[in-house]
């Protein structure tokens, strides 16, 4: 059967009388359809028709725009927060405890020696700026080559175009810029700034200014004693720090008594040896039977401050932080301090954050959609995003400096940056730490946990022990300690800690969909239904006039492409070619023709003279019979 009037009988039964005309089509639609509007265009005169066609196109348009903001509000994928409030038995936190000071001062003295004769002398040209005071003879004896890595230096920024820089243990100034002479220091006053030069050598430098001196100083010692240490084997730093047996002097939970051993130490590069209480590695984290300061931790602790870092640690006391079981704890960022002389009460809030997946936010679960090495997967913690962006960090340090910031875990196979392997590894630190750029990149590839729980903690602070009871107190705790009769601890290295829920609510901040599936489409049927009167049957009418327009557009595509070949045929072939009576009926007729002639018999036919031109054949072509002549009958 011919394929195109199967399609016809085929749209003829789906339609049943629309037409096979876009024309039919379009006025059995308006003449038929459940929509409001198009049936008034074709049944009224042309005045009204005219007004009801303006109506309908603009009241279409008008939904049209309307979906468009619904769509585009659906697919932005908002959330709500909503608040919640719960009563339960709750897990008590991971409790960290670390010394504020990382060593003990008496056991890494012997690496830092030339290191505190360096700032010492430092110092007192800094603080004593006499002519008399910058002779050669007090940098004798100073490892010169220590402080030259990274020196301080003088600046003088009285004239911004050519400010004066003068190297602390240098008789010679130079200005920048036009190597100005400065002939005394005195009666002048400078800025204290850290010169930090690249690999490249001294004339690719840079200067950290600072406002004091005394952080200038502090900076300066982090990050010489950073390039000291960090040659140094991790069980000897671990060796040099506080063990937890001589600080964790007292211990109970609840009304169970605990000592230094229910704590996990793990060892952290700005605090030294730290130790958690609950972590949940190896044991089932425990739950708190009631809130209140009697159902918490109690701790008394022991920070030794007479045994702190002169020039490294100028904060005194114990830093802690509260956090989930088997996460690690970034204290420098979300730990606090308690003062030494004091005992501190700590009351504990939940808040517990449920934010929604992709593509409501970009959270992850547990950090493995991430595109950062977690670097801090070697500690078995769970994800967090300062996890992340210290991996990112310091993945980039390797990258670009060709080691490791001392202060972060390393990737496999890199070593740590020192001043002898790596001589610039200063400057490039400081160029990374205050480049936007590489946050940003850290920032946009890092993401928040979906799941998270905070902890708001209420702190008060009182005098412990009292002056009434410091001597009997500190007698009892000197003995415990060291079995010692004589008084070996004092105020200033004695802290007390109370930890503890305030209640047993906890607040759940959990996030939902602002716009639902069904939210989309009651939305978009109210609209269609407030504009045009119409609903979902409408929609499918319009559906079904779209398929038949389809399909007639398939009928006309074939008619064309068949009406194509035919003009092509006719082009290639001007005349039909003959069937076979009407070649053996023109070959007889041209058999007789040679005869009344009288032609020669072609088996009786003389070669042709010498000369003679070759017969011309294209008179015997076989023409169709109505082109003949009526001399060409076989009567």
């Amino acid at each position: 059967m011919n394929l195109k009037k199967y399609l016809v009988r085929a749209l003829h039964r789906l339609q049943k009388g629309p037409g096979y005309t876009y024309k039919e089509l379009l006025v059995w639609y308006c003449d038929n359809t459940n929509t409001h509007g198009p049936k008034r265009i074709i049944k009224e005169g042309p005045k009204k028709k005219l007004i009801w066609f303006f109506l309908t196109l603009l009241f279409a348009s008008l939904v049209f725009w309307q979906w468009g903001i619904l769509i585009n509000t659906y697919l932005s994928y908002n959330v709500t927060s909503s608040l919640s409030i719960g009563f339960k038995t709750m897990k008590f936190p991971a409790v960290t405890i670390c010394n504020a000071n990382p060593f003990k001062y008496s056991e890494v003295k012997p690496l830092l020696k030339e290191l505190d004769k360096l700032i010492e002398a430092a110092l007192e040209r800094i603080l004593q700026p006499t002519p008399g005071n910058s002779s050669d003879n007090e940098s004798l004896g100073l490892d010169l080559e220590l402080w030259n890595q990274i020196p301080l230096v003088l600046i003088d920024e009285h004239d911004k175009d050519n400010p004066i820089i003068l190297d602390i243990f240098e008789t010679s100034q130079t200005a920048v810029g036009n190597e100005t002479a400065m002939d005394s220091r005195a009666n002048k006053k400078y800025k204290l700034a850290v010169k930090l030069c690249s690999h490249q050598g001294p004339e690719n430098c840079t200067y950290r200014n600072f406002s004091s001196a005394a952080q200038a100083v502090t900076e300066w010692y982090i990050l010489q004693s950073t390039s000291i240490l960090s040659k140094v084997p991790l069980h000897e730093r671990i060796r040099m720090g506080y063990q937890a047996e001589d600080m964790i002097l007292a211990c109970l939970y609840g009304a169970e008594p605990c000592n230094y051993k229910n704590f996990t130490q793990i060892y952290h590069p700005d605090h030294g040896n730290c130790y958690i209480f609950n972590w949940g590695m190896d044991e089932e984290a425990l739950n708190s039977s009631n809130p209140g300061a009697e159902f918490g931790l109690k701790l008394i602790l022991d920070i030794s401050q007479q045994d702190y870092i002169p020039y490294l640690s100028s904060a005194a006391g114990a830093r802690l932080m509260l956090h989930q079981q088997k996460s690690f704890p970034f204290l420098k960022d979300q730990g606090i301090y308690a003062m030494a002389g004091t005992e501190t009460s700590i009351g504990v809030l939940v808040d517990e954050l449920e934010r929604m997946g992709y593509p409501y936010s970009d959270c992850t679960v547990n950090g493995s959609d991430v595109p950062v090495q977690n670097l801090y997967s070697q500690y078995n913690t769970s994800y967090s995003i300062q996890a992340c962006l210290r991996s990112c960090f310091q993945n980039h340090m390797v990258e670009i400096c060709g080691c490791g910031h001392y202060m972060f875990p390393l990737p496999q196979g890199v070593n740590y940056c020192n001043n002898e392997d790596n001589p610039g590894w200063a400057y490039c630190y400081s160029s990374l730490r205050s480049s936007i750029k590489q946050r940003q990149i850290c920032i946009d590839s890092c993401k928040e946990t979906c799941n998270d729980t905070q902890y708001k903690m209420t702190i008060s602070m009182a005098d412990w022990p009292s002056e009434a009871s410091e001597d009997w107190i500190f007698h009892i705790l000197s003995y415990e300690r060291d079995m010692s009769t004589n008084v070996t601890l004092d105020r200033n290295g004695i802290i007390k800690l109370n930890i503890y829920f305030q209640e047993y609510n906890y607040r759940t901040i959990s996030e939902s969909a602002a716009t639902t599936i069904v939210w989309l489409l009651s939305s978009l049927g109210g609209q269609f239904g407030f504009w045009m009167g119409g609903s979902v049957l409408c929609l499918i009418e319009f559906g079904e006039i779209i398929i038949d327009s389809l399909w007639i557009t398939v009928i006309n595509v074939i008619s064309w492409c068949k009406g194509l070949k035919q003009r092509r045929a006719r082009a290639r072939y001007p005349d039909a070619p003959p069937t076979v009576s009407e070649l053996v009926e023109a070959h007889t007729n041209l058999g007789f023709q040679h005869e009344a002639v009288g032609a020669v018999p072609r088996a009786q036919a003389l070669p042709p003279e010498p000369g003679t031109p070759p017969p011309n054949y294209d008179s015997l072509r076989v023409q169709p019979l109505d082109t003949l002549g009526p001399d060409s009958d076989a009567d």
